[in-house]
């Protein structure tokens, strides 16, 4: 297994990746999350081209998952992670949630957040054992609320939804007193 940034030449494995990864909300009564298009690919480029698209890899270093963020209120937000169904249940989709761990504590960022189906054992219930914790609504920020909001368009609310955060210890604050001559 082998992380790394997404090249142009991924992104139609990664919307093959993605058709894949829906099929099991098929059995889940969820057809039409199933036969949901696949992220165009000039969007799946402009994460790419900013730095926020990582694949994971097979031997042959062909992607069989990947996961793409954006910057949202102070968080690294995992706009999407998916995994091949051929390659489930190895890991993959927790190394890639943990390598944007690292890529948003290298920026300051405090939190990983998502949102996700709340009953889909794959979505919210695998996000905690991960670590995530479920934000009331008190607790959602601007930019959660607008992405629920957009959410709610594309019609994901026909299915409980929730959205969820990570805390990133030792991320967004440092610590030590400026003028140590420290560096990071």
């Amino acid at each position: 297994m082998r992380i790394r940034t997404a090249r142009r030449s991924d992104l139609p494995l990664l919307q093959d990746i993605e058709r894949a990864a829906g099929e099991p909300f098929r059995a889940l009564g969820m057809p039409t999350v199933a036969d949901d298009d696949p992220p165009p690919l000039d969007l799946l480029d402009g994460y790419r081209r900013a730095g926020r698209a990582w694949v994971v890899t097979g031997p042959d270093d062909r992607p069989v998952g990947y996961l793409i963020a954006d910057p949202v209120d102070g968080a690294a937000h995992i706009e999407q992670v998916s995994v091949h169904p051929s390659a489930a249940r190895r890991g993959l989709g927790a190394a890639l949630i943990g390598h944007l761990a690292g890529w948003a504590h290298e920026r300051g960022l405090g939190a990983l957040t998502l949102t996700t189906f709340s009953h889909v054992p794959w979505n919210a219930p695998y996000y905690t054992r991960l670590g995530f914790r479920t934000l009331d609504e008190a607790e959602l920020t601007d930019g959660l609320r607008k992405i629920r909001a957009n959410e709610a368009e594309h019609g994901l609310d026909r299915w409980p939804r929730v959205c969820m955060r990570r805390d990133i210890p030792g991320a967004g604050h440092d610590p030590r007193p400026r003028g140590t001559g420290r560096h990071h």
